[in-house]
Parts: structure tokens; C-alpha cells; sequence
């Protein structure tokens, strides 16, 4: 390797090397671990591997891609391209040549190891009450002494059935209308729409006589990482699937800023960026309407929840100035909009969209819906409610007062930015145990219930193999670390002599502990680096100051219960969390997991009208703490940087969990102490 080569960087993975100019991408893949398809042997004749490379300035990464950074499309993309088709913009792994330094979108159909969304569906009573309803009406035949058109009939027999007054339709319905009428013999079903910023009933759809067909709606999550939807009986409120993808735009940052950055060096960046989730939301409709044997058209609302650059990407609205002080969103009401107007179509024609409202400038939709469904207004006692996620939003409150912050995480607790880190996938370790005695690990593995030391368990993981360590994994791993006595409170790996064992290796002038070594049999070695402690300490100091920061703000110094919400709360113990100093001091049995809290929201508010009303009164009511102003975050961060804190007590934690008092920065034993080492 030299200075020569070129650098590449793949996302989602987030995994980095440089190779020689020339080198095949589907070659550099492999080299670097990545996860990315073929079984032609690089013979341009499968098409599994296709990658979509990303052009412009990309400050997260430090690198700006020219647009020829990859060798010329060839002969072989084109006949592939021309018989069987391809995205535009995507190559063939096995054909481009990186020529150039260049950021690799690996899509989630080229992956191996398929992505697994942990945001599914939590169990949840709800009244039902839809912006969108089935009437049944009898409509009075035309009469040549009643010169009224069909439509007004129409409306007057929804007047006179069903009390429903101020009835509308569109032209493209109109259209419809005098043959449905006749064919049903003046009987017909209607699908009728009305939301609570609307001051008429719209009718979305018609049917001769009664119609028997369901209705249905999506609520989706828009995450910074994943978009995560589900399909809904508008009837009966059941969810009839839950599906989710990658959000494409990691491909332009993995976290919010980055975006921000690109859209503000690559000039219709955010149109980009625009694009492609809508693409992504449209085919994620596409496959969960397939996956519930429902056809798209009978998808007539939408309800979305998202942060607010997300809610500014998906509207088309350029997000930077989120990206600067004052922060200031282009609106922060909710919306009602027609589906076509985001550019959906893979849903009914007339399809509406409610967005909920965003409580500030980076406390979004996401966090509001969390308010919804958690109802910490409502709440006698002092809870936090936390939703990690790549951006965390957080709520602390009761019945007297709710506050409300953002923290910047980034990526590290979704197992970016992580030596072996991968999405969550079959074959990620998602698991850790590591005895204090013999230092030794076992771990679990997307795909298998059964632990790395069980009878079976290489015959349960063959097909998927061991292939790196997802976020909930990496958590774990760094906190059964310091209660082994593997890691000090500052974060630092000892090395073997101070650990008492051969897993903690030289990385240069730090350690790292082996998990997994499968490289006798061709798989990977699993490690956590130096950089890996540090990655994490980052992001949990990150959500643990923005936690402290609300609770200044509250005068208090406890909580009474802690509420983990999103993908990380159903997946991490909340000892783990603790250990690592992720939350505040709290009794276990008073730190419970939500689910996913904003996609149960954006339920609530897709099968009740009356849900918005209140949303949209409570975030009014809901006080927000900016923490990139706020001189104490940064205090409170380089406190919490230590594992689990360097000066708040953990008095529950301590009850329940032992803490090795040991410390790495010395040339003595770890355990004694001894002399500092310089350091540079």
C-alpha cells in the first residue's frame, strides 16, 4: 500500500482501505470483509454484485469523489444493462475499477446477509377512530324534474345516511363516478377522507354496490439509518406487516451533519439525497403490501414520523439551515399533503399524508411521536425517555413539565464506525458474555438462539457464518470488558501481562481483545480495538449528557424509571446500558424498553384523528433544550466519558453489577498501579 493508492470507502458498513488504482470494487469488497454478493466468479453474469458510487464532497469522510473515480462504464455492464436492466447510476462491483478515491453504496439487495430491521410492530390497544372510513350509500336515481348532477346526489344521500356534510372529489374520481353509480344500480361504497386540518370529507375512491375490500394505511419510521413501515387495517388497526430498509442516503453521511455538509458542498445535494428516500419509501410499499397479499392501491394514508432533517429530505426542502445556529426549521406545524406530491405512487392514486409535527429544530417528528405514544405529560412519577438511534431524542418529565433534547450518538451503537461492525444481519453477534474469571467470551449470533459454546452451535451458524458484531452486540462487548476487568474506567484495554490473558493483542502502541478468530477456517477475525472503546465512549457520553443536561434543567438528581425506546431498547439489557454509563443511575427493575415508541406513535396517529389533535397541542407544551449551545453539555460530556462515569455515583449499578478498580495507564500490573507511561 502507498500514498498512490487509492482511498475507498463503503457504506453502510462504513469499512475503509486503500488499493492500488485498478483494482476491481468486487476485489476491494472482499479484501475489506464487505458484504457484497456474486456467484459468477466476477464474470459480469449474476449481477449480484451491484454497487452505487457517490460523487461530490463527503466532509465526513474527508474525501471528495471526482466523477471519474471509477473506471468507464464497459461492454459488459452494458449488455447486462440492455437484457435484464439496472438502476441507473448503479455498476457491476466485478466490472468498475476504483481509479480514484471514491465513497461505495453497497445496496441492500447486494448483501449477503440481508439487513434486519428491529423496529417491528409493538402490541398496543388502540381506539379507532381514521381520517379515512368505508360509507355505504343508496343514491336517488336522476329525475327529469330534479335537474341535480349524480355527485350532488351523491353528497346528499352522505348527508342524509351518514350525517356527513361538505362532501368533495377530485376531477379524476368525477371521471368515474356515472359508471360506478349505474353499474352498482345507484348503490355504491366510498372511501371518505377527512383529517383534522380539513374542513370537508374528500372522497378518495367508489365502488358499485358493497364493497367488501379492506383499506389500509402505513406508518413510517424515517430513521437516519433505517426506514421501518407498517402496514395497517384501517378497519381494525391491526398490523398486517412490518418491513424496513436501509435508508439510502447513508450513502451521502451516515449521520445528520454529514448530510447537511453534502447538501451544502454539492450543489442539488439535497435533491439527491430527496430522491433516493423517496425511491426507498415507494419500494419499501411495494414489497410490504406483497409480503401482506394486499394490493397498493388499496393504501389510501400515509402517517410519517422523522427527525428533522429527515422531515426536510423527504418534503424536498434543502436542510441547511439546520446545519447552523439558530437551528431553524422551514416549518414545524404537521402537514397534510397528497401522496403524489412526495412522489409516491406506489399507493392509491388519492393516497394522503400526514407528517406530525416537529418539536424543534433538531428535536423532530420522531421525538413527538415518542411523546404520543409514552405520554410522559401524563406520567405521576419523574420519567426519562430515551430513543437511540444515530441521532438520540430524549424526554424527561411528569404531569407538572416535559423537556426535550437531541444529542448527536452517531452511527457507533448501529455497529458503524466499528472494526468488525455490521449492520444487523444473520451472523452478527448481537450477544456477549465474557467470564471476569478465565477472560473468556461467548456471544450469540443473529439467525441462532443458541450461545457460541452450546452443542450445535457451528451446525446452527454454517449457512451464516460468524461475520462481525451489529450494535447491540458491541455494547455488550464493551461493558462485560470493564466488569471483566479487560477495560479501565478511562476506556483503555490492558495488555495480556495486565490482564491475565492472550485475547487482549498488541495493536501498535494499544490492545485489542479477541472475540472471535475464524481465520484458520477463512472467516474473519472479530476484535474489539482501542478505537472501538473510544467510538462507543463518544456516543454514550453524547446521550448521557444530554440526559444530565435535562435533569439540570428539572433539578433533580435521580430519575424514578428509565424508557428505552427504538431498536436499542428491546435489544440491551439494561444492566449493560448502565454499566456503560449510557443512562443515569436507576433500580433495573424500573428501566424498561418500549419498543419502537415512535413507530407505535405514528400508529396511533394513522388510526386516530384525534391522536394529532393532541400531538399537536402537547408539543406546544413540551419545553426543548438545545445542547449545541448549552456550555454544560460539555461538562457534562468529559465526565461521562469515563466507564461508567468519572464523579456521578452509581449507587443501583454498584447493587447489582461489580466494577474492577483497575487502571491500564501505568507500566505496573493494572491491578497495583505502578509508574505513568509517557504518552504521545
Amino acid at each position: 500500500m502507498t500514498e498512490d493508492d487509492a482511498l475507498v470507502i463503503f457504506t453502510p458498513s462504513g469499512k475503509r482501505g486503500r488499493f492500488p488504482l485498478g483494482t476491481p470494487v468486487l476485489t476491494a469488497a472482499r479484501q475489506l470483509g464487505v458484504d457484497l454478493d456474486s456467484v459468477c466468479g466476477g464474470r459480469g453474469i449474476c449481477s449480484k454484485c451491484q454497487i452505487t458510487p457517490g460523487y461530490g464532497e463527503f466532509p465526513k469522510h474527508g474525501v471528495t469523489v471526482d466523477a471519474d473515480a471509477l473506471s468507464e462504464w464497459n461492454a459488459v455492464e452494458e449488455r447486462y444493462k440492455s437484457k435484464r436492466g439496472m438502476i441507473d447510476g448503479r455498476r457491476l462491483g466485478c466490472q468498475a475499477k476504483v481509479m480514484g478515491d471514491v465513497v461505495i453504496d453497497v445496496p441492500p439487495e447486494s448483501q449477503v446477509h440481508k439487513q434486519v430491521i428491529r423496529k417491528s410492530a409493538t402490541e398496543r390497544v388502540i381506539e379507532m377512530d381514521p381520517a379515512t372510513r368505508l360509507f355505504y350509500v343508496e343514491v336517488a336515481e336522476p329525475d327529469m324534474h330534479e335537474p341535480t348532477g349524480d355527485f350532488e346526489r351523491l353528497a346528499i344521500a352522505l348527508r342524509d345516511q351518514w350525517q356527513i356534510e361538505d362532501v368533495e372529489a377530485d376531477l379524476h374520481l368525477l371521471r368515474r363516478l356515472q359508471t360506478t353509480l349505474r353499474k352498482g344500480e345507484w348503490k355504491v361504497t366510498v372511501a371518505l377522507h377527512k383529517g383534522n386540518h380539513d374542513a370537508r370529507h374528500t372522497i378518495l375512491d367508489i365502488w358499485p354496490g358493497f364493497h367488501e375490500g379492506g383499506i389500509y394505511g402505513l406508518a413510517i419510521d424515517l430513521g437516519s439509518t433505517t426506514i421501518a413501515a407498517h402496514l395497517c387495517d384501517l378497519k381494525d388497526g391491526r398490523v398486517l406487516a412490518s418491513s424496513g430498509v436501509m435508508n439510502p442516503q447513508i450513502r451521502f453521511g451516515e449521520d445528520l451533519m454529514s448530510r447537511v455538509s453534502y447538501a451544502m458542498m454539492n450543489p442539488g445535494g439535497d435533491q439527491e439525497m430527496t430522491n433516493a428516500v423517496r425511491e426507498a419509501i415507494d419500494n419499501l410499499s411495494l414489497s410490504i403490501a406483497a409480503e401482506a397479499e394486499v394490493h397498493v392501491g388499496a393504501i389510501y394514508e400515509i402517517v410519517f414520523v422523522c427527525n428533522p432533517v429527515m422531515h426536510h429530505l423527504l418534503l424536498g426542502i434543502d436542510p441547511v439551515e439546520l446545519g447552523q445556529a439558530p437551528f431553524a426549521l422551514a416549518t414545524s406545524g404537521s402537514l397534510s399533503l397528497e401522496a403524489r406530491d412526495l412522489g409516491l405512487g406506489n399507493v392509491n392514486r388519492a393516497a394522503r399524508v400526514y407528517v406530525l409535527p416537529c418539536i424543534a429544530g433538531h428535536v423532530g417528528a420522531d421525538a413527538a411521536a415518542v411523546a404520543l405514544s409514552e405520554e410522559p405529560g401524563k406520567s405521576e412519577d419523574m420519567v426519562l425517555i430515551v430513543d437511540v438511534g444515530t441521532n438520540a431524542e430524549i424526554l424527561l418529565g411528569n404531569k407538572t413539565r416535559v423537556l426535550a433534547c437531541s444529542s448527536p450518538t452517531g452511527p457507533a451503537f448501529e455497529g458503524a464506525q466499528i472494526s468488525s461492525g455490521q449492520r444487523a444481519a444473520p451472523g452478527a453477534i448481537e450477544r456477549v458474555e465474557i467470564d471476569p474469571v478465565t477472560k473468556e467470551p461467548r456471544f450469540r449470533v443473529i439467525g441462532s438462539d443458541l450461545w457460541s459454546d452450546d452443542p450445535g452451535f457451528g451446525a446452527a451458524t454454517a449457512t451464516s457464518g460468524i461475520t462481525g458484531i451489529c450494535g447491540s452486540g458491541i455494547i455488550e462487548a464493551v461493558a462485560e470488558m470493564r466488569m471483566a476487568g479487560l477495560v479501565d474506567p478511562g476506556g483503555l484495554i490492558g495488555g495480556p501481562d495486565q490482564t491475565g490473558t492472550a485475547r487482549c493483542v498488541a495493536e501498535g502502541r494499544t490492545h485489542s481483545y479477541v472475540l472471535h478468530d475464524g481465520s484458520a477456517e477463512g472467516g474473519p477475525r472479530i476484535m474489539v480495538t482501542q478505537g472501538d472503546i473510544r467510538a462507543i465512549q463518544l456516543a454514550k457520553s453524547a446521550l448521557y449528557a444530554g440526559a444530565r443536561l435535562l435533569m439540570d434543567e428539572m433539578g433533580v438528581d435521580t430519575v424514578d424509571r428509565v424508557t428505552l425506546a427504538g431498536a436499542f431498547g428491546a435489544h440491551i439489557s439494561p444492566k449493560h446500558a448502565m454499566v456503560l454509563g449510557m443512562i443515569p443511575d436507576a433500580a433495573l427493575d424500573k428501566v424498561t424498553s418500549a419498543g419502537n415508541a415512535a413507530g407505535t406513535g405514528a400508529r396511533i396517529a394513522l388510526c386516530n384523528v384525534a391522536a394529532r389533535d393532541q400531538i399537536e397541542t402537547t408539543v406546544h407544551q413540551i419545553h426543548k433544550i438545545e445542547t449545541a449551545i448549552e456550555p454544560r453539555f460539555q461538562e457534562h460530556f468529559v465526565n461521562a466519558n469515563a466507564i461508567p462515569h468519572a464523579t456521578d455515583p452509581f449507587p443501583h449499578l454498584a447493587g447489582v453489577a461489580s466494577l474492577p478498580e483497575v487502571s491500564f495507564n501505568t507500566a505496573g500490573s493494572g491491578a497495583e498501579g505502578g509508574r505513568r507511561r509517557r504518552r504521545g
